[in-house]
Formats: structure tokens, sequence, C-alpha cells
């Protein structure tokens, strides 16, 4: 019988816990995933009380206040605060969403936030994007034109040109919906996975692009776009409420019919 174990400095151990001087009757516990590249001991879950009558009501606001207040080792990204830049996605009870703007009230039990899963992590909640943004660079995120516009004016589009892009442009490549996708954890060398399929489809539906069946070419591939098993983890876990898995089958559709 085979024996299948994880390596050993994977195992998730126990760490230290934090707890408040001052007891409240609105404490929350708070798991937080921790590993130092510089140092050769595996990840722990360290735990962290904090009182919620001194705290924002977001993940991330109690993120801030332990970092600020606790413990100043703590790393994670953040910038914007208003679910925009994508830059504090995490793993927060189970599901992968962005920190600035899952409501802690949500949360009943213990808070257990854990970096995206299956990218590699640099440290603690801080995740390795560099192959991510690669493949969104392969799909040439941007307009490409053969000819030069009319009278030399800009590109126009007609309003229900426009609407075409709406749920599309919306994505703030924030890599939940890619690291949610079970085909995408085991063939992310090669499958492009929810999220830059779905700024895939941001371009070919753009009617200023002239470059639709070069970019279907290059889609057109059994592992870059065909691993996609419509699954849709991704549609569920998006945090602004897109729908990456209709955008995929949209491509797939342009594929099989384009003459």
């Amino acid at each position: 019988m085979a024996k299948l174990s994880l390596p050993k400095n994977s195992v998730v151990g126990r760490g230290r816990t934090y707890s408040v001087e001052k007891k409240s009757n609105r404490l929350k516990k708070f798991k937080i995933y921790r590993w130092n590249p510089d140092g050769d001991a595996n990840p722990t879950m360290d735990t962290y009380e904090v009182d919620l009558d001194n705290c924002g009501r977001m993940v991330l606001d109690a993120l801030i206040k332990i970092k600020n207040e606790v413990d100043s080792t703590l790393t994670f990204r953040r910038s914007c605060r208003e679910g925009i830049c994508g830059s504090c996605a995490m793993n927060i009870d189970g599901t992968n969403t962005l920190a600035c703007i899952k409501p802690i009230e949500e949360i009943r039990s213990t808070v257990k936030i854990y970096p995206l899963p299956h990218l590699p992590v640099l440290k603690d909640l801080v995740p390795d994007m560099t192959h991510f943004y690669a493949q969104y660079a392969s799909i040439k995120p941007w307009i490409q034109k053969r000819s030069p516009p009319s009278a030399g004016r800009e590109n126009l589009q007609s309003v229900e040109e426009r609407e075409k892009l709406d749920g599309l442009y919306e994505c703030i490549l924030c890599a939940c919906c890619s690291t949610s996708c079970p085909s995408y954890w085991w063939n992310s060398d090669r499958y492009l996975g929810p999220a830059v399929l779905l700024q895939a489809y941001r371009w070919i539906a753009d009617s200023r692009d002239e470059a639709v069946g070069e970019r279907l070419d290059e889609l057109e591939d059994p592992f870059r776009l065909y691993r996609c098993h419509t699954i849709m983890n991704c549609t569920n876990t998006c945090p602004k409420h897109l729908n990456p898995g209709k955008a995929i089958a949209e491509i797939k559709k342009l594929i099989a019919t384009r003459s």
C-alpha cells in the first residue's frame, strides 16, 4: 500500500498565543498563518485576541491593529482598504476574499487566516504573484489596432458595445478566483486560470480591438483554456461578484463557432 505524507517543512504547528490583558465582552480570536523564510522552522498558527470594541469592522482592521499594537513582525499586503486594489487577498474562514471588505461579524467562531492557497509563500500572508502576473502579461492586455481612428479621433464605442464590458473590466486581479480553482492548483504552469481568462475575454469582447482572431488562436490549447471544467469555485469566491466561469464559456463558444 502506498503511503502518502507531506514534506516535513509543510506541516503547520501550533504557534504563540497573544492574550489581551484587559478582558472585554467582545474579544475575538484570530488564528493567523506565520512563516519566516529566514529560518528553518516550520510554519505555525499564532493566536491573537482582539478587543472588537477598539477595532474596526473588517478583518483588515484587525490585522492592522495586531501589527501596530501586538506583533510588528506580522506581514501582509494592503493598500486601498476599499476593495479596489486586490492587495489584501487571502484565505479567511476557508474562503478566498479581500480582508478589507470581509466583516469580522460574519465569522461566528475563531477567525482563521491563511495566504492564498497553492501559491509560493514569501512570508506570513504574502504570496508570490510573479507567475500570476506573467500569465496576465501573456494575453497582451491592451487594445491592439490595425487601422488608425477615423479623422484622427479617439476609438469610439456605442452604449451597447460598452455594456458588453460590464462584468469584465471590474476585475482587480486579486487572484482569489484562480487560487480557488482545483484545475489551476494542479496545472498552473500551463493553465491560465479564471482571472487571466476573464481578462482575455475582456479584450476579445472590446469592439475597439482588432486582434480577436489572434487572441483566440493563442487561447485554443488543451491546457491554456480547456483545463477549465466549470467547477465554478471561481465565480463563488469572487469578491467583486464577477463570473469568470461565464467568460471562459464565452471564449470556448467563440472558438467552436468561428469559421
